[in-house]
């Protein structure tokens, strides 16, 4: 599977996952949040980059949604809920942002 973004081919896998997260831009968060129905805003880049920055600079870290939670309430000011990241990310905040911000599938089942 593959998505065009700008004029180049991006492979993916069959969930739609990039197959190399260094090929993630953000024209190409862009796409996959297109293609998820999703419209980014600037909450949803705020997930996004500390997503990136938990996989990239933290020994391929992916976190798990009450830690998500923890650091965008620091980032944001408030305490969001789950709800609040359910809103962003329909699909799973851990699952589909990952997948938006062209990292691997999460493969821990659950968690809080």
């Amino acid at each position: 599977m593959a998505i065009e973004v700008n004029g180049k081919t991006i492979e993916t896998t069959a969930n739609g996952y990039l197959e190399n997260y260094t090929d993630w831009d953000e024209d190409v968060a862009r796409k996959l949040a297109e293609i998820e129905g999703i419209e980014l805003t600037d909450k949803h880049w705020d997930v996004i980059n500390y997503l990136r920055a938990e996989y990239i600079d933290n020994a391929q870290n992916q976190p798990m949604e009450r830690v998500v939670l923890k650091d965008m309430g620091k980032l944001w000011g408030s305490k969001p809920t789950s709800k609040d990241l359910y809103t962003l990310f329909p699909l799973a905040p851990t699952k589909q942002g990952t997948k938006i911000a062209g990292l691997p599938a999460v493969m821990r089942k659950g968690g809080y």
